[in-house]
Formats: structure tokens, C-alpha cells, sequence
């Protein structure tokens, strides 16, 4: 009897992450109340995170609600930004560093193999490094295990990858 596997992991889509990135910025250039001030944003490092400058608290947090509306319209997950870093103020500006949630800790991993096991006793999930990778004899099941961890709320982002 054949097995058919898939791989459960934490990534978010570099292309539009960078197409978000160029949105949020061309919103702050257009916007009018954001004119003479500094509200920017710009990269962290190779792309792994967003610098946002502002006037003030008030503009950061404007801009991160800039960010996840752009974030829904390209159909990705807000929980993909760590907003865990405090903002820094110094020099009339204001900072806050954004870095992308990638990859599945052990925690999280065994989050989600408890679940598969609870509730999808047919599948088996084996975490493998920084993913988890859900067998079973029935791709049916495969996809109930889909529906069943995408309709848990994680604080992670959940995607899923090498459907075989």
C-alpha cells in the first residue's frame, strides 16, 4: 500500500514580501499626513526583516497597520512579522525593527504533532529539523490534517510544502 507524505513548515513568500515592501513604501511617499516627516521603511540585512522610521510611536504603528493591510491583499499572514522588539527613540526619530518569522522550533513543532495526533489518529507527523513531515496511507486524510492545522490559531505562520 502506497504513502503519500507532506511537509509542514514556517516560511513566508520572499517575492511578495518584497512586493508588500515596495507597497508600504510608495503608500508613505503618497501619503499626506506622513509629508515632511520621516516615515520610511527599509530592509533588515539580506531581506530577513523590516526597519520602520518614524516621527513618533503613533507613525510606527501607523505604518505596521500600512504593512499588514498590504500583507492581506497579497494573501499573506500578518503572523509572519515578530512584533516582539520594542521601539527605539532617539534623535527625534522613532525605530522599530520587523524581522520575518521563518522556521519551526522544536516547541512549535511538537504544537503541531500533538494536534495530528490528537485529532488525526490515521496520519502520523515526524518532526524533521525545522519542519514536520505528516504520512499517511490515504491522501484523504492528508487533506483532512490540512484543513484540520490551518483551522488551529497558531501565532506562527503555517504553510505546506512537498505534497507527494
Amino acid at each position: 500500500m502506497p504513502t503519500f507524505s507532506f511537509d509542514i513548515v514556517s516560511t513566508y513568500d520572499k517575492a511578495e514580501m518584497n512586493n508588500v515592501f515596495l507597497q508600504t513604501e510608495k503608500e508613505i511617499d503618497n501619503r499626506f499626513d506622513f509629508k515632511g516627516t520621516p516615515a520610511a521603511v527599509e530592509w533588515i540585512g539580506d531581506k530577513t526583516g523590516i526597519k520602520i522610521t518614524g516621527a513618533g510611536d503613533w507613525q510606527i504603528e501607523n505604518i505596521i497597520d500600512i504593512l499588514r493591510k498590504k500583507l492581506a491583499t497579497r494573501n499573506q499572514s500578518s503572523k509572519s512579522l515578530d512584533l516582539s522588539k520594542e521601539i527605539v527613540t532617539a534623535n527625534l526619530k522613532s525605530t522599530k525593527e520587523i524581522p520575518f518569522i521563518a522556521g519551526l522550533s522544536q516547541d512549535k513543532a511538537k504544537l503541531i504533532t500533538q494536534v495530528i495526533r490528537d485529532q488525526a489518529p490515521k496520519a502520523k507527523g515526524i518532526i524533521q529539523g525545522d519542519a514536520v513531515r505528516v504520512t499517511s496511507s490515504s491522501k484523504d486524510e492528508l487533506q483532512n490534517v490540512m484543513r484540520l492545522v490551518q483551522a488551529q490559531d497558531f501565532d506562527f505562520p503555517v504553510n505546506f510544502e512537498n505534497y507527494r
